[in-house]
């Protein structure tokens, strides 16, 4: 009997050391998350916009972007959607917003339209890339293999 309690505490000692190691993993990396999912208020004059490069380097569109902290840069595309905006397909390019992505952080992204002026024709200041929104968010990232 004395052998098999040896053997359950030398087990739970075992299984706790290895639980313990798992929380405190150097595989673990911080990151922190942009995302570009939620669908902003357009009463606010935010709507969704599209990511394309990433850091200079072009990306499909996704709603979630884990990154590790420091700056990183959004090449966008605003989809505005507002019947007051009169501008031409031609005035609709891409523009670039930093982020300063700190760990275990998620900021929302939009296309924030600038209403203090009608603009029309070719004017490409009618819209600004934004991070309307921070919140804390649980991050964990491992190591590409």
């Amino acid at each position: 009997m004395a052998v098999r309690s040896s053997l359950t505490l030398i087990s739970m000692t075992a299984a706790s050391m290895l639980l313990s190691s798992c929380a405190s993993s150097p595989d673990v990396i911080e990151c922190g998350t942009v995302s570009a999912y939620i669908k902003p208020n357009p009463e606010q004059y935010l709507y969704r916009l599209v990511v394309t490069h990433l850091d200079g380097k072009p990306v499909i569109s996704r709603p979630n972007y884990r990154l590790s902290p420091g700056q990183h840069e959004f090449t966008v595309v605003e989809l505005i959607n507002s019947p007051e905006l009169k501008v031409s397909l031609a005035a609709r390019t891409t523009k670039v917003l930093t982020v300063n992505v700190e760990a275990n952080q998620r900021y929302h992204i939009a296309a924030q339209m600038n209403t203090d002026k009608i603009y029309t024709g070719r004017n490409q200041k009618f819209w600004q890339p934004v991070v309307f929104q921070q919140e804390s968010y649980q991050c964990d990232m491992s190591p590409k293999s």
